[in-house]
């Protein structure tokens, strides 16, 4: 939304306006703030001319690379500034980007290269460079390959630029000027803006196609629900590549003109939240909640203001996506003051479907669908959504999108309710479904969800198809469950050792069958597993959303699951 009230409706016409109105901003806000010389350096600000300046800059480079307008330029990195002035980069010179998230392996790169006919591959640095080492015969012998770091000559056979040479080359090209107009003026709603890969709980992943109106009219009814204030700052450190922070963090950014700051990583953002003060901060329910496991760890959790001193001081909303955050959760953030909402959605729709707002929400919900958005409930319980958010299709697999896609409603794969109100509830995922043997379905992430919400369960997943019980692999805290112990009077030396005590084994059955008191006699628990391990992304049991793989977990847990049901 603009000051004439009009929709803009493509991510170059969003970003030409918030050039527009920025010019000769005099208050000394800044657009963004990083850490330019380092992790270990103070936050410095950018202002948005200063910004503009380098996104022009690496348009023209880009140009100059051979990128044309419609070529996919491919982009390994984690989050760091440079991320932002390439994603505006490449859309100022009219390109199609596509992120691959920077936990991947060398094959999986290569895969998401070769599959969107990438012309262009754009490096962090040495790091994912060494990912390809192995694989550079297999590289496309066309591909040019970028580094924004200093790099080497370390894949054979393979020139990888200097993008700091190029950024300069950029600068002084005749066209940087002109770039960004022509690109408004040409640029259609219906374009490409961006491939983004499914993280994937089964299979190969899909290349998502968002088209520039997909995500601008998403990030602007997103601002237009989410009252801005003048003090805001939000702080991003989800993957930008994943859709939640492309929209919610960046895209929402530029709609709403307020500073975004970039955490270093994942690890840090709290204490990044000690130097910037946030008031907007985007996660997953895995965040939130370990905050939370956090201060009751350390006894503050009954503390007023903890919670807050965490965040900064100054957190007035945080919003919870990718997975279903536990009601427990969002009643510790309310009783520490900081409203906390869900939201739904997924890469396929932009991402917003529905979210919870201040002054409209729910326990237990995913708000009320957003402006613009239709949601209904097929016979069979799935979600289904049409309306301008709802992707373009996949990338090179039509059957794929004629499958998701039908007569203009997409089907998410996930089970919900609406209720009388509105509200839509997430039940269970439709692939996900446990069948007994008794013929019972039974959605896991209900059950997972009432387990984690216990401090001594970190994570958990609920087997038992076309078995004649449930059971749970169940991730413990290690410090809860050493505490535990002593108190039981078993204090042990190690976790491993703890684990394999029947007073700890059946305090955690006792917990359980607790948690799962309200649910029928078929959602009932009876063999557990405990594990010390926790499932990640980078053992391949979550993925980059931090959603459990479940055929990867019981592939890997065979044996374990298996020993369960032996009695």
């Amino acid at each position: 939304m603009t000051g004439d009230g009009s929709i803009a409706t493509t991510l170059v016409q969003l970003w030409a306006r918030r050039l527009e109105a920025s010019n000769g901003q005099t208050d000394g806000t800044p657009a963004l703030m990083a850490k330019f010389a380092g992790p270990q350096s103070e936050y410095q600000p950018l202002s948005w001319t200063e910004v503009a300046d380098k996104v022009s800059a690496w348009a023209a480079a880009l140009v100059e690379l051979g990128v044309q307008p419609g070529d996919r330029v491919a982009m390994v990195a984690p989050n760091r500034w440079e991320w932002i002035i390439t994603d505006l980069a490449i859309l100022s010179a009219r390109g199609v980007h596509v992120p691959i998230h920077a936990s991947l392996s060398g094959s999986q790169i290569l895969y998401q290269v070769r599959h969107s006919g990438a012309r262009l591959l754009i490096l962090a640095g040495a790091e994912q460079a060494a990912k390809l080492v192995d694989l550079a015969d297999q590289l496309p012998e066309d591909l040019v390959l970028v580094s924004l770091d200093p790099l080497e000559q370390i894949i054979p056979g393979r020139e990888i630029l200097d993008y700091r040479k190029w950024m300069e080359q950029g600068a002084a090209s005749p066209r940087r000027e002109q770039l960004l107009a022509e690109a408004v003026t040409h640029t259609q709603p219906g374009d490409v803006a961006t491939i983004l890969y499914t993280s994937g709980t089964t299979g190969e992943p899909k290349g998502v196609m968002l088209s520039h109106s997909n995500l601008a009219i998403n990030a602007q009814t997103i601002k237009r629900i989410i009252a801005i204030r003048p003090d805001d700052v939000r702080l991003t450190w989800l993957p930008l590549s994943h859709i939640f922070a492309r929209t919610c963090d960046l895209y929402s950014w530029i709609v709403s003109g307020i500073p975004l700051a970039i955490a270093d990583s994942p690890e840090s953002v709290v204490a990044n939240c000690q130097a910037i003060k946030p008031t907007l901060i985007n996660g997953v329910p895995y965040f939130f909640d370990k905050l939370q496991r956090a201060l009751v760890a350390q006894g503050a959790d009954k503390q007023p203001g903890a919670l807050q001193h965490l965040l900064g001081g100054r957190a007035r909303m945080c919003s919870s996506g990718g997975a279903a955050l536990p009601d427990h959760t969002y009643h510790f953030f309310s009783e520490q003051g900081v409203f906390i909402s869900q939201g739904y959605g997924l890469t396929e729709t932009s991402p917003v479907i529905s979210t919870g707002l201040p002054d409209a929400f729910k326990v237990g919900t995913v708000g009320r669908p957003i402006d613009g958005v239709e949601v209904k409930i097929a016979e069979d319980g799935e979600i289904l959504t049409r309306g301008p958010h709802v992707m373009l299709g996949y990338w090179q697999q039509p059957e794929a999108t004629a499958e998701a896609i039908r007569e203009g409603w997409f089907h998410t794969g996930d089970l919900g309710e609406i209720d009388s109100d509105g509200y839509l509830k997430i039940t269970g995922r439709k692939k996900e479904l446990i069948v007994t043997a008794a013929g019972k379905n039974i959605a896991p992430i209900y059950l997972e969800a009432l387990l984690t919400a216990d401090p001594l369960i970190d994570q958990a997943m609920v087997v038992g198809d076309a078995r004649k019980f449930l059971s749970a692999l169940v991730v413990v805290n290690t410090a809860g469950v050493m505490s535990e112990a002593a108190k039981l009077d078993l204090p042990p030396e190690t976790i491993e050792e703890a684990l394999q005590r029947l007073e700890v084994q059946q305090l955690f059955q006792q917990r359980v069958n607790e948690r799962l008191k309200g649910v029928s006699k078929p959602e009932q628990v009876v063999k557990l597993a405990l594990l010390k391990e926790p499932f990640t992304p980078q053992n391949g049991q979550l993925t980059i959303t931090l959603k459990l793989r479940r055929k990867v977990i019981e592939s890997d847990y065979a044996d374990v699951i298996e020993a369960m049901y032996q009695d």
